[in-house]
């Protein structure tokens, strides 16, 4: 008689209920994907580096609408007032930012004369960034000692380079995210996917065989 074949389904068991997990909280915020690992400090003392952040889309309801640190009735979000939001910009080849929305700016406003005096480097004739070139934002990190737009980090973001905006943050468990990227950048992203799969499978089959051994310890 042919021994039964082992049931190896305990052992992707946990790999695919992450993957579940993420597919389902795509779909309920709109982003793709639907959470970014923190990698700086700059958003200090509400978001620390290695937290993952859960963010959605700017226009998915219940959240849609940006809302600014000048706004009046402006959300509390990470630790301070006014949306923190992930954009990139195009070109620039740098990696998404992770920064709070500051207040909204028209085309062609000298966007200094609202702005904090003590976020600014210079005035607006020695900012490449002002006048505004367009409508968008004017952007900080909370734990920076300037604008975005003053330190040379972007310039007026405008709506369309925002890729989304945080909801709220699970502290520590950006390592893993950052982790990834980091092996991917360095051994390429095949490679790492299999050594994701393999130890995902590694402690699905961990997992079930201490379940088992548990359910054999009841029943006896």
């Amino acid at each position: 008689m042919s021994s039964p074949r082992p049931d190896r389904t305990g052992a992707v068991a946990p790999a695919v209920a992450v993957l579940l997990i993420a597919v389902l909280l795509g779909a309920l915020v709109g982003t793709w994907p639907p959470f970014v690992a923190v990698e700086s400090g700059s958003m200090t003392p509400g978001v620390e580096r290695g937290d993952l952040v859960v963010v959605t889309a700017t226009d998915r309801a219940p959240w849609g609408d940006l809302s600014t640190a000048a706004d009046p009735d402006a959300p509390t979000r990470l630790g301070g007032t006014g949306d923190v939001v992930v954009y990139t910009v195009p070109g620039a080849g740098g990696r998404p930012v992770f920064h709070r929305l500051a207040f909204p700016v028209d085309a062609g406003e000298d966007w200094t004369e609202r702005a904090d005096p003590d976020l600014l480097a210079a005035d607006c004739a020695e900012l490449s960034t002002c006048p505004a070139p367009y409508d968008g934002y004017v952007t900080h990190g909370d734990a920076n000692e300037l604008y975005d737009q003053s330190a040379g980090i972007a310039p007026v973001v405008p709506e369309e380079w925002i890729a989304g905006k945080a909801l709220f943050a699970v502290p520590n468990l950006g390592w893993i995210r950052v982790g990834v990227d980091a092996a991917a950048a360095r051994y390429g992203g095949i490679a790492t996917g299999v050594v994701l799969v393999g130890v995902a499978g590694l402690a699905g089959g961990v997992g079930a065989l201490l379940v088992g051994r548990i359910r054999r310890g009841k029943g006896r």
